[in-house]
């Protein structure tokens, strides 16, 4: 995977640093990852729930288009996105051919 996403056929998969208990939500992308900065802590697994929410609100699916496929009492995770509806401008659509 080279920088932090890559396509999967329909499926986006990301890598991204988790900071939980942050003052509000907020997406800020770097060269090798997407931080996420979640308003919730990481107590009894409600900091993954609160991410799987914001994300699937953010690329405009439903949340069990969103799961963690590594990673998931870790702060790094990877994170597969399934048929993104809305993309940000820092990720590229799916090349087509």
């Amino acid at each position: 995977m080279e920088g932090f996403y890559q396509w999967q056929n329909d499926d986006l998969i990301l890598k991204v640093k988790v900071n939980p208990n942050a003052s509000r939500n907020k997406l800020e992308p770097t060269p090798e990852l997407l931080r996420v900065k979640i308003s919730t802590p990481p107590i009894e697994g409600k900091a993954n729930k609160h991410l799987a929410r914001y994300l699937a609100e953010f690329f405009a699916v439903s949340t069990s288009k969103v799961s963690i496929e590594r990673g998931e009492y870790q702060a790094f995770k990877t994170l597969r996105i399934s048929e993104p509806n809305t993309l940000p401008a820092f990720i590229s659509p799916r090349f087509t051919p």
